[in-house]
């Protein structure tokens, strides 16, 4: 589904802040509260809008180390067998097949160095997994919950 120009600005003043009220986003896209209700409503039913959730500082939760492991998965793996294996681990964060030498890569939160390690450790010795490489964030530039339309 893509969004007209009115609903992706409906999106954008969620994405930015779930707990505004429907008549503050209603002002600045220029509806009634009622109107940016229905609107609201279509999207989730239509499964443009798929949750309103709250972001924490991962160091509020005592997650202080960050990282990103590549995953090289052994022959005919499929995508659904890597996600299999990554979802009991409640450390990583996302986890995404990719295009390049790696199969899938996946962002880790542990609490330090060693807990990262672990989670690496456990991680590459999944059957499906051949070898990984990672990296560890030094600081986190840049992070978008909300941009505009990617065009």
């Amino acid at each position: 589904m893509r969004l007209n120009d009115l609903d992706e600005r409906i999106v954008h003043a969620l994405a930015e802040d779930a707990r505004r009220s429907y008549a503050d986003i209603g002002a600045t896209v220029g509806l009634s509260a009622p109107a940016v209700k229905r609107r609201v409503d279509r999207l989730r039913a239509e499964g443009a809008i798929t949750g309103f959730t709250v972001r924490v500082d991962p160091a509020a939760l005592g997650w202080e180390t960050e990282g990103f492991i590549e995953i090289y998965c052994r022959s005919n793996t499929s995508p659904e067998a890597i996600e299999r294996g990554l979802k009991r681990y409640p450390e990583i964060a996302s986890a995404s097949t990719v295009t390049g030498e790696a199969d899938a890569i996946v962002q880790v939160f542990a609490s330090d160095m060693r807990h990262f390690e672990r989670v690496l450790e456990r991680i590459a010795g999944e059957p499906f997994v051949e070898r990984t490489k990672s990296v560890l964030v030094l600081s986190p530039l840049l992070r978008r919950f909300s941009s505009g339309s990617p065009a």
